[in-house]
């Protein structure tokens, strides 16, 4: 089963779609094998992270912008703006593509965890993320 589905950002930091996934998964034929979340983008990343205290996802976009800080005078790709070579590395540095099991209908997450995307770049944007699920 494959299937794509939109996520809008409309600024950085981390949006939460782990119950659009379950949706999908629900309907699948499979009821046990494993699912890829594939992001089509370079300037946003995938994440699975803690989904009951919101300062954790803070504490971490306030980390990772201090690690990679806009306006580095080492960065030669500027011409999309400020954010966007920052945006790419932030990319590299997470994950675009995330393997998760499916056992009995259901995805194996652990009780505070949750799906989510993390856009990297400042204008609202539209990513496309590919679900593969494999038995």
């Amino acid at each position: 089963m494959i299937e794509r589905i939109r996520i809008c950002a409309d600024r950085p930091g981390l949006f939460e779609f782990t119950e659009r996934v379950v949706e999908v998964i629900s309907h699948a034929e499979e009821s046990s094998g494993v699912c890829t979340l594939f992001l089509q983008h370079t300037s946003a990343s995938l994440l699975i992270q803690e989904n009951a205290d919101p300062s954790a996802r803070e504490d971490l976009e306030n980390w990772l912008n201090r690690l990679v800080p806009e306006g580095d005078p080492l960065y030669q790709h500027t011409q999309e703006g400020p954010d966007d070579m920052p945006a790419h590395i932030k990319a590299a540095l997470t994950a675009t593509s995330l393997s998760i099991p499916v056992i009995e209908g259901r995805l194996a997450l652990g009780s505070w965890q949750g799906i989510y995307l993390w856009e990297h770049r400042r204008h609202p944007s539209t990513r496309t993320v590919v679900i593969h699920l494999t038995s």
